[in-house]
């Protein structure tokens, strides 16, 4: 079995400037309650109970009125949690989903009516070697594109950039926005030069795809305050600021006895640095979120 994850930080550091109103977190996941909605027997993690509640208590101290709530691979394609929690707060809330390649249309209706509003895919590899287990391949996405294509929804891709080079040409095919988690989840060590990174941003400045600028707890070297990230995101957002959102990624999982789990105050206080302007801050977080997942204006 998975090893328990450490909790996320019950406290954060303040925000260090004025959030518009209707700021997003953009990526985020929620977990149970375990009675209703257990985790998947395979998984890589073993994530504490996060369910709605804790998620708006989340968004509530850092001052933000919206998110997107992702179903994370140690729930496998049980959508449960993240389809209750968007019930409860429909006009806060939007969610990506993992489905099985059977789901039925009226499923999809149901979920799209609910506030889904696309579906992520699992191509996550190190050195050709799954890092998660579970969530849906490419195959999948392929076999459920014209089914998004009609609702409008997007593939949110969890994948390594540098091994975009192969499979862009493979993802634009579906005919759906694409959506890269995390950055590509480059390591900083790879510099800004990799030609993965340089893939992801060409097809940010084209229109052809968006980006979250998230997880830089991840993706540094250094730790707080996550200097050596700077030129990845200020690389992406001169791409095209408009293809471009922001998220915390709470609870953090995977964070174990060793790690350090980060201060959610910190990572949005990236912002500051990373968009200056208040004008273009607020299309990250408010403009570019809804046009993507659907909220007003």
């Amino acid at each position: 079995m998975a090893c328990p994850c450490l909790p996320a930080l019950a406290n954060f550091s303040p925000v260090a400037f004025e959030l518009p109103r209707g700021a997003c977190d953009s990526h985020a996941h929620v977990f149970g309650p375990f009675d209703r909605f257990p985790l998947a027997q395979e998984r890589s993690y073993t994530p504490a109970e996060y369910p709605a509640e804790a998620f708006i208590a989340h968004l509530d101290r850092l001052g933000l009125e919206r998110g997107v709530l992702v179903t994370g691979s140690a729930s496998g394609t049980d959508n449960g949690s993240v389809l209750a929690a968007l019930a409860k707060y429909p006009e806060r809330l939007r969610g990506i989903a993992v489905p099985s390649v059977d789901a039925s249309d009226a499923e999809l209706d149901r979920w799209h009516a609910a506030g889904i509003r696309g579906v992520r895919a699992n191509l996550f590899r190190r050195d050709g070697h799954a890092v998660y287990r579970n969530g849906i391949g490419i195959e999948v996405l392929e076999a459920l594109a014209p089914r998004m294509r009609e609702r409008g929804w997007h593939a949110q891709i969890w994948i390594h950039a540098p091994d975009l080079p192969e499979l862009a040409p493979r993802l634009l095919k579906l005919g759906v926005p694409l959506v890269v988690d995390h950055m590509g989840r480059m390591a900083t060590a790879r510099g800004i030069d990799d030609p993965g990174f340089r893939q992801l941003c060409r097809m940010l400045a084209e229109g052809s795809a968006w980006t979250k600028i998230s997880g830089a707890d991840r993706n540094g070297r250094s730790g707080a305050p996550y200097d050596d990230v700077d030129p990845f995101a200020k690389a992406l957002l001169d791409a095209n600021i408009e293809r471009v959102v922001w998220g915390s990624d709470w609870p953090h999982i995977n964070y174990f006895e060793a790690g350090e789990v980060p201060d959610d105050g910190v990572l949005l206080n990236l912002l500051a640095r990373w968009v200056p302007d208040p004008v273009q801050r607020r299309r990250v977080l408010v403009d570019n979120p809804a046009v993507l997942y659907g909220f007003a204006l």
